[in-house]
């Protein structure tokens, strides 16, 4: 979702910019560019910081789900 967000602010922030007079500075422009670029990484960052975070959380589920198979094995060979 993050990233339809930064890819959405950054096509309005670039349609914004070429809507701009040619005598206008084209610093300006560049600025913008910039900061929807800036804003956009920022916006995959914290996707990636995410997604991260939820393979971990997935990761520990596993570990706990493959922590009980353990001790019911265990159990299971204790009264074989």
């Amino acid at each position: 979702m993050m990233k339809k967000v930064a890819l959405t602010v950054a096509v309005l922030a670039l349609g914004l910019a070429a809507c701009e007079t040619k005598t206008e500075n084209a610093a300006d422009n560049t600025a913008v560019e910039n900061a929807v670029e800036t804003d956009a990484n920022a916006a995959m960052t914290v996707d990636n910081a995410l997604d991260a975070a939820g393979n971990a959380v997935e990761n520990a589920g596993d570990a706990v789900e493959n922590a009980g198979d353990a001790v019911a094995n265990a159990a299971e060979n204790a009264t074989n």
